[in-house]
């Protein structure tokens, strides 16, 4: 489908697509649905695979992806009561995407990162750091 120009402000803010990509150029979100599309895990080995995140930001990317219908949060009656979260179908569905871009990214690395030196980028510099 053909884009207007000028982009209203307003269709590009209200575009699935934005919305979509939004979610996933969030920090944790792209490790959070590889590792839960792995298999389910329960809230502390989330915790624990993922070096760096807290405990407040591993909260808050399960939450919205919950919101977002990809993972399932199930509560088990135990003392203390003990948490897993796996993929939902919707979940499990948006693993084929996210692989497909993942091997762009790994073919194509190179090339982004030489064009970069040549614009005189770092890489730091090129993820807004």
């Amino acid at each position: 489908m053909p884009l207007s120009t000028p982009v209203p402000a307003a269709e590009y803010e209200a575009c699935p697509v934005t919305d979509v990509l939004r979610r996933l150029s969030d920090k944790w979100t792209l490790l959070v649905l590889t590792l839960l599309g792995q298999r389910p895990y329960h809230y502390n080995e989330l915790h624990r695979a993922i070096e760096g995140i807290s405990r407040r930001m591993l909260t808050r990317t399960l939450r919205v992806l919950e919101t977002d219908g990809l993972v399932a949060r199930e509560v088990f009656p135990t003392v203390p009561p003990t948490v897993e979260y796996r993929l939902t179908p919707l979940g499990v569905s948006f693993l084929g995407p996210i692989g497909a871009v993942a091997q762009w990214a790994v073919a194509h690395g190179d090339e982004i990162t030489a064009a970069r030196r040549r614009g005189g980028l770092t890489p730091a510099a090129s993820r807004g750091d």
